[in-house]
């Protein structure tokens, strides 16, 4: 590994870093982080922990993901010395065809409403994660949650304004979320109390149908909650509330939803190799193309060819190296990424340090790139960005977000899971299993030929992607960040901080960040800037000056608006764990002991 300027002793962090021996977690939440320390007090592992605070997450953050939703994750098993990427993404109903929509003169797949609905792979992929590495019941998981269910948990800043900016339409046209979330007709204040006992009546069932089956074995009756979920009562409520139910979408008009009770049942979580990239004595993991994972992959294979320290720290030639790597790895993604398990992504020449060799050659030390190049060997041209991009634009945009959730324990155990989906602020509550659906499906193409192109059971290629590191073959890291495409921009910034330039978890997370906009937004109505780059204001202004002069389009952010990282690490100190979380946003939390 290069040499590395030690990081300043004593300078300031927003948080200490967290220590302890037993299991460390970090969650975008602070009952959520409590839930996953419950599981550690009862002997659990980092995954009962992990699953614990994500299934805790889903009810805690109805902005930011949901039941309805999915959560890619990657694990390491202690026991199998083995990395495991779990499919947390539903794909598409069989009615689901490029023709479909064509039909209906949709030039975009809508980011709201029922037509992006995939079958949810929230609880089947926590509960999945549970049964095969975990060691506790989902009963004991879903405890905490159920509390907060039922007993209610506190509205904070960030949930109050997006019930606020929501308030209009669920009057207007989602009775159900109105109900559940406008109590009284009016916006929870800072403070109240918010309960959802229907999504607490779902779990409790799903509780007794395991407690049923107990008795034919642990990981039996984990099975038997799952089939529940997709082969019984909450897919019978799902289906036939989109059967009968239209809903108003970014295409000014009403849809009902393609999923069927056949689709339900023929969706299940599966364990698949992860790609992986060795990086100066790491091997770093990430999810197939099915996410944008690789895209992380790709840029440290271009950087691999830099002298990043000897850049300097967020000088401009170090922003301007890493975003025009960004911006060759994005284009890639664009052109090849997409469900695996139908069409053919050439991953291996991705990833191989020959291709990076070439496409290195690509990057202009002086000069920003404006085209958006994916690698066509032996050819390398620029793609056509319109024709990558969407044309709807009627100012329906619905906020939403991502959070994370990450843990570690004693005994080597690791697990990384990025949850999304089911937002409040784009699907209505159905009544009965008390969550929305997601909208994931807006992320797939409406061009048949290309590889994220819409389809019958696919997987949209989804920008949710967990990290995990293992050093010299032994568990090392995991870490995340909410933020859709700029996931892999921010959580890289992240690595190489703590890689190379002798920053702590902590300070590696607080230092200015910064971030592409070049290519098309996975999220309706994908727009893109061209040469767009955004960097926190903390970054001097002197820099940003200097990357306006070679080219890029730059935007200062707030000081700290960037993401949310969090990470868990094996400290360099025998039985010592560590880990950490941002600030921004203030809703991310370390727990453990």
């Amino acid at each position: 590994m290069p040499a590395a300027p030690p990081a300043s002793r004593g300078a300031f962090t927003t948080r200490p870093v967290y220590m302890g021996r037993r299991g460390l977690l970090a969650s975008g939440h602070y009952l959520a982080a409590r839930a996953g320390q419950r599981m550690f007090d009862k002997g659990g592992n980092a995954i009962d922990a992990a699953v614990a605070s994500g299934l805790a997450l889903n009810l805690l953050e109805p902005h930011n993901n949901g039941l309805g939703g999915e959560v890619p994750i990657l694990v390491y098993s202690a026991s199998q010395k083995k990395v495991f990427s779990i499919s947390g993404q539903g794909f598409s109903g069989k009615a689901a065809t490029v023709k479909y929509f064509t039909d209906l003169k949709i030039k975009l797949i809508p980011g709201d409403g029922f037509l992006p609905a995939t079958v949810p792979a929230a609880f089947g992929s926590w509960a999945f994660a549970l049964m095969r590495f975990g060691t506790l019941a989902l009963k004991d998981v879903l405890e905490p949650a159920i509390d907060y269910a039922e007993n209610g948990f506190p509205v904070y800043s960030a949930l109050r304004g997006a019930l606020s900016r929501s308030a209009k339409r669920f009057r207007a046209e989602w009775p159900s979320s109105a109900k559940l979330y406008l109590p009284d007709d009016k916006v929870p204040a800072v403070g109240d109390l918010h309960k959802n006992a229907e999504w607490a009546a779902t779990m409790k069932k799903v509780v007794e149908v395991e407690t049923k089956a107990k008795k034919q074995g642990r990981a039996a009756a984990i099975q038997a909650a799952i089939d529940h979920w997709y082969k019984g009562p909450v897919a019978e409520a799902i289906v036939a509330y989109l059967a009968k139910t239209s809903v108003r979408d970014a295409s000014k008009r009403s849809h009902k939803g393609l999923l069927t009770k056949e689709d339900f049942a023929a969706w299940r979580p599966t364990l698949e190799a992860p790609a992986s990239i060795d990086y100066h004595g790491l091997t770093v993991y990430k999810c197939g193309p099915w996410t944008q994972g690789p895209v992380f992959l790709q840029q440290l294979r271009l950087l691999q060819g830099f002298d990043l320290p000897k850049l300097g720290h967020n000088s401009a030639s170090y922003i301007h190296t890493v975003i025009e790597a960004a911006k060759l790895a994005f284009a890639d993604r664009e052109k090849y990424y997409g469900d695996p398990a139908q069409v053919k992504v050439p991953l291996e020449r991705l990833l191989s340090k020959e291709y990076a060799d070439a496409r290195r050659k690509l990057i202009d030390p002086k000069k920003a790139s404006l085209d958006l190049r994916a690698g066509e060997p032996p050819v390398e041209k620029p793609d056509d960005m319109q024709q990558l991009l969407g044309t709807e634009d009627d100012g329906e945009v619905y906020d939403h977000d991502t959070t994370h959730t990450c843990a570690i324990d004693a005994a080597g155990n690791m697990m990384a899971a990025t949850c999304s989906g089911g937002w409040i602020p784009s699907s209505p509550v159905i009544p009965g299993p008390g969550f929305p659906m997601g909208t994931r499906g807006q992320m797939f193409d409406l061009d048949p030929h290309r590889p994220n192109a819409v389809a019958p059971r696919k997987r949209p290629r989804t920008t949710l992607t967990p990290s995990l590191v293992l050093k010299d073959g032994k568990p090392y890291m995991v870490f995340g960040t909410p933020g859709g495409d700029q996931q892999d921009q921010w959580t890289l910034q992240f690595f190489l901080n703590f890689v190379h330039f002798g920053m702590n978890l902590q300070q590696a997370i607080d230092a200015a960040s910064f971030h592409s906009t070049h290519f098309p937004s996975s999220f309706y109505p994908r727009r893109a800037v061209p040469g767009g780059l955004v960097i926190e204001d903390r970054i001097a202004e002197a820099t940003r000056k200097e990357l306006e002069s070679r080219g890029h389009k730059v935007s200062a952010a707030g000081g700290w608006t960037n993401g949310r990282v969090m990470a868990c690490h094996f400290g360099p100190r025998q039985g010592v764990l560590s880990a950490a979380a941002s600030p921004r946003g203030q809703v991310a939390w370390v727990t453990g002991e």
